[in-house]
């Protein structure tokens, strides 16, 4: 028999055993005691020994667990193979229960072969058909013997071979009547690790041996197995059971055997003697013991909740003699305080070590000291305990070693070492043992006797230099300890404009504002217990130089002068480096710089001056130091000079007795100004120039007379201002003094050369200009006879003839010509000249039809059109009761129209006014008839008419117009085209389609066709076509488009 399990402490409520049939549900429950549990337990379910069923759960296993620690195990559908011996186990910390419980399956039918469990709750792929012939394992295993059992696993490749034993003993088969075996041994038993088992068989013939096998080797008498007999009773006692004892046994009587299989349980390692608290000093030796309840168990030590480390280096070591296991610390430290535990699988034991320091004890205390600064010195104090370390302060910041402090500490003896001692060594020293409260300290004091450090200065000479007017502040570096009491002396005494300091290492001397005054020598003294030093600076004060004298100007040019100056009589300590020169205007008040580069001589000749402006100069030294003030100015002087030559000099006009010529002004003229022209000519052969004129004129013209007939002069001018003579300008040629004949030549305008249009009493006013010599004849005719001075005014001169209509009238229209004659040659021009007015109205409007809410007008031209052609007509319309006149339509086209929406039951007269470019005409024609719109109900007699065919090709009534556009400025050309069907409209640039260009704009309106050019460029001129197509036909008009640009407003822009 299997050996009962100790009692339970955790599991309240067990599983018990159960026996369902194949296909049938049964449900396990578990409950723990969760009163005292501070967490959720872990609870696990196994089948045999070792099968964890969590990871098998699925469709015929469920595990769930509630919330009041109840855990249910439910088994769906269950298969013969299901059935074996099931345990339930619960751990929580150092605490654990276990119970174990059987399911029997019973068979409901033919018996089926059994499959391993695993299989069952493992989702499986469908398997690819193996045409291999299927081997029964079973088979093999129910004949073969059981020490071929693991050489038939290995053969077949069976992992679980105790749990194929174990089903294969449930598997039914034939029983054989056993003749060597009264009772056989059972199937399986159960002990716990340490206890003791009794396996029992009853034989049938006691005289037959027996023998016993573990695992198929046959075991021998020991005081471990014991055999005993009792009547036919063969028993096999085992003690001390342990894990190598977990086998498969087996009893041989003669042929025939008995196996069953024995399972050891482990359990949980107690701690029967725990560790007890230790409260020691440091230094000493630290042991904590303990006993667990079972020889060679492992236990794990803690300090704090962390595993203790026990490697070679570790302070500490592990150790243990049967059950008792040790940790030992050789040499403690207060490090080492803190909680310890000792953990085995079935519990803890835990304890608290206190270390403490030992009581200190001062044998020698550290001492005050004096040390000449340099010298080396030694602290020295003696404590106990001496193997405590410690810390020195000084000042309350730690001392760390280094090539200059030494550190030594030799048993109870600790000494700092420091060589070469400096002011930063003077201090409180404060020794502290290390874990102590108490401290050792002691007073350093550093002295030195004072000392000047004016090498640190690099002053040539102890000399210092500044510049006047500035701050001098002078750092001297000092020395000495205690520090040295300083004071600054120049000469007996120091002047109340010198402030001296004194702090830290080093003393200054400061003088707001130098000046030169302050140029000597001045002595340091500094005292202290130590001694007394002394140490002399000399103080150098340097100024900018004085101004120098006023400068001299003793020749003055056009543009430029001459100056010069002496040097300035102090030159501020330092060599005078040069000078700048200032000079301005003598109203004004603004210097300006001349030169940027100094000048060293003390001569200069400042150029770039305006004429006939009264300037001054003056002059500034410059030293090392900086710029003097500027000297008084010079007196004022005007720089004057003569204009340059006249320009342009040609010959303008010649007769048998003078010549005439004209020139233009000098380019440069100067400050003092242009007084006039002198006039000189030359006879050709002789070197005497004779004045023409007398006296100074200020024309740029100039005839000379009294000249001899065929003779040739050379001809001069000069120019003359307040300076003299400007430099003469000669022509390049003699001129024979002859008069020439020059053919005239009209210069007709560019706007008269086309027709000239004005309205009605507008002013006309032509000039025309004309060239020939001598003076030309100047004739107007108006078409072809000649003009009445009474109608219109002409006017001649030399150059240009002048027809002037003060207001104009339509008889003025007409074709005018302009005849220019000198002698036997002529020169003609025409010239037409169109007077507009406002046309007549039309001659006859009627009304030709009336239908519906419908009018149809028919008129004729006018029999006055203005003089000009007719662009288009205005009908108006109005109501016979009110005769109010409404526009219907303007700017119409044709002579006949229909007017349409007309209110039904009124009765209306009709007018149409004509128009031209001067506008509508001042009357209008007035139909004779009025037109009544019949009412509805109203029968209305329709007259019978033949339907007319209004169908017709294209047919541009107004055609294009050559235009000069401004570029920049929108244009537009327009025509109009009569068609039926409506024609499509094309318009084309040398001959090329217009299409998506955004620079036009194409309109239509009744007939009406306008191409819009936005600001045209000179790119835009060139050669535009209208084209209309439709059924019938088509039809083209050009014109030619020139694009000139805006001169003023290109110079203006520029």
């Amino acid at each position: 028999p299997i050996d009962t399990p100790p009692l339970s402490i955790l599991l309240i409520e067990k599983p018990q055993s159960g026996s369902i049939p194949v296909g049938g549900d049964i449900n396990f429950v578990a409950k723990v005691e969760c009163k005292d549990l501070l967490r959720k337990p872990t609870i696990k379910w196994f089948k045999g020994k070792w099968m964890d069923l969590a990871s098998k759960t699925g469709k015929h296993l469920q595990l769930k667990e509630t919330f009041d620690r109840i855990t249910k195990m439910h088994i769906i559908k269950a298969k013969e193979n299901y059935a074996g011996n099931y345990r339930c186990e619960v751990t929580y910390k150092d605490k654990f229960d276990s119970c174990s419980f059987d399911l029997e399956v019973k068979e409901a039918g033919p018996a089926a072969p059994s499959i391993d469990i695993r299989s069952a709750f493992k989702r499986r792929e469908p398997q690819k058909q193996d045409d291999t012939p299927e081997i029964d394992v079973w088979e093999i295993l129910k004949n073969a013997r059981p020490d071929e059992y693991e050489k038939i696993a290995f053969m077949y490749g069976i992992t679980d071979l105790r749990g194929l034993l174990k089903r294969l003993k449930k598997i039914p088969r034939e029983e054989k009547k056993c003749e060597a075996f009264a009772k056989k041994l059972e199937p399986t038993y159960q002990v716990d690790k340490g206890g003791k088992i009794r396996l029992v068989v009853d034989l049938a013939d006691p005289t037959v041996d027996l023998k016993w096998y573990k695992n198929g080797q046959e075991i021998r008498p020991t005081p471990k197995y014991i055999f005993e007999h009792k009547g036919t009773q063969r028993i096999m006692v085992i003690n001390n059971c342990t894990m190598n004892d977990d086998a498969a046994y087996c009893v041989a009587a003669g042929d025939e055997k008995c196996t069953t299989e024995l399972f050891v349980k482990e359990l949980p390692i107690k701690i029967v003697k725990g560790i007890e608290p230790v409260k020691t000093t440091v230094n000493e030796r630290i042991e904590l013991e303990c006993e667990v309840s079972e020889e060679g168990a492992q236990v794990k030590w803690m300090k704090n909740g962390v595993e203790v480390p026990t490697g070679v280096r570790s302070r500490y070591r592990v150790k243990s003699e049967g059950t008792k296991h040790y940790l030992v610390i050789d040499d403690a430290s207060r490090e080492d305080t803190g909680t310890y535990s000792v953990m085995a699988s079935g519990g803890t034991s835990e304890a608290h070590i206190q270390v403490d320091l030992k009581p200190l004890k001062i044998y020698q205390d550290l001492q005050d000291m004096t040390v000449l600064l340099g010298q080396s010195f030694k602290m020295n104090c003696e404590i106990f305990p001496g193997n405590v370390p410690g810390r020195w302060y000084r000042n309350g910041q730690l001392i760390q070693p280094n090539d200059r402090m030494n550190i030594i500490h030799r048993n109870k003896i600790h000494r700092l070492e420091i060589a070469a001692s400096s002011l930063h060594d003077a201090g409180d020293y404060t020794f502290v043992p290390e874990g102590y409260s108490q401290s050792l300290s002691a007073k350093i004091h550093i002295i030195d006797p004072p000392k000047v450090h004016l090498d640190s200065l690099n002053f040539p000479d102890n000399t210092v230099t500044i510049v006047a007017g500035n701050k001098l502040r002078l750092e001297i570096p000092i020395s000495g300890e205690p520090a040295p009491r300083v004071v600054w002396m120049k000469g007996e005494r120091v002047s109340h404009r010198v402030r001296a300091e004194t702090y830290g290492d080093q003393t200054s001397l400061t003088i707001e504002v130098t000046e030169r005054e302050d140029t000597g020598n001045y002595k340091i003294v500094l005292q202290n217990e130590a001694g007394e030093a002394t140490a002399c600076v000399k103080i150098k004060v340097v100024d900018i130089p004085d101004p120098p004298e006023a400068p001299v100007v003793p020749v003055v040019g056009g543009d430029w002068c001459s100056m010069i100056w002496e040097p300035p009589k102090y030159d501020g300590a330092s060599p005078i480096l040069g000078y700048f020169i200032e000079r301005k205007k003598k109203q004004s008040s603004r210097w300006m710089r001349l030169n940027f580069d100094l000048i060293k001589e003390t001569s200069f000749d400042p150029k770039k001056m305006i004429e006939g402006v009264p300037y001054e100069v003056r002059i500034f030294a410059v030293n090392a130091i900086g710029v003097s003030k500027p000297s008084e100015p010079s007196k004022p002087f005007t720089p004057l000079a003569v204009t340059s030559e006249p320009t342009m000099l040609v010959v303008d006009d010649v007769t048998d007795t003078s010549v005439t010529v004209k020139w233009r002004p000098p380019e440069t003229i100067g400050a003092a100004g242009l007084d006039g022209y002198i006039v000189e000519y030359c006879v050709e052969g002789t070197d005497e120039w004779i004045s023409s004129n007398k006296e100074v004129t200020e024309k740029t013209k100039h005839t000379i007379t009294g000249l001899t007939p065929g003779s040739k002069i050379l001809i001069r001018v000069k120019a003359v201002n307040a300076a003299g003579e400007s430099a003469p300008k000669t022509l390049q040629h003699s001129v024979m003094v002859k008069e020439v004949i020059e053919p005239p030549k009209i210069r007709v305008p560019r706007h008269l050369k086309q027709t000239y249009t004005r309205k009605v009493g507008e002013t006309v006013n032509l000039v025309v200009p004309f060239m020939g010599k001598p003076r030309p004849k100047v004739t107007w005719l108006k078409d072809g006879k000649p003009i009445e001075p009474s109608h219109v005014s002409i006017r001649n001169t030399e150059c240009d003839s002048i027809i002037f209509i003060r207001k104009a009238e339509r008889s003025h229209s007409g074709k005018y010509e302009m005849i220019v004659q000198v002698e036997n040659h002529k020169d003609t021009a025409n010239i037409d000249i169109q007077i507009v007015d406002l046309p007549g109205p039309p001659q006859c409007v009627t009304i030709e039809d009336v239908w519906g809410e419908n009018v149809a007008l028919s008129w004729t031209p006018p029999k006055d059109s203005g003089n000009a052609p007719i662009t288009g007509y205005t009908i108006q319309k109005a109501d016979k009761k009110t005769m109010e006149w409404y526009t219907c339509i303007d700017h119409y086209h044709r002579n006949t129209i229909t007017v349409t929406e007309l209110v039904v039951g009124n009765e209306y007269f009709f007018r149409v006014f004509s128009e031209n470019m001067c506008g509508l005409s001042e009357a209008a024609t007035q139909t004779k008839k009025s037109a009544l719109i019949v009412k509805e109900g109203m029968q209305m007699k329709i007259p019978e008419y033949n339907d007319h065919d209004f169908k017709e090709a294209p047919k541009f009534t107004q055609p294009l117009i050559n235009i000069c556009a401004v570029a920049g400025y929108n244009t537009t050309l327009n025509c109009s085209v009569r068609a039926n069907p409506r024609p499509k409209v094309m318009w084309m640039k040398n001959k090329i389609i217009i299409v998506d260009d955004p620079r036009y704009r194409i309109f239509s309106n009744q007939g009406v066709c306008t191409l819009e050019i936005r600001k045209p460029s000179p790119y835009d001129g060139g050669t535009y076509t209208c084209k209309a197509i439709n059924d019938l036909g088509e039809d083209q008009v050009e014109c030619k488009l020139e694009v000139k640009v805006n001169v003023v407003a290109q110079s203006l822009n520029n």
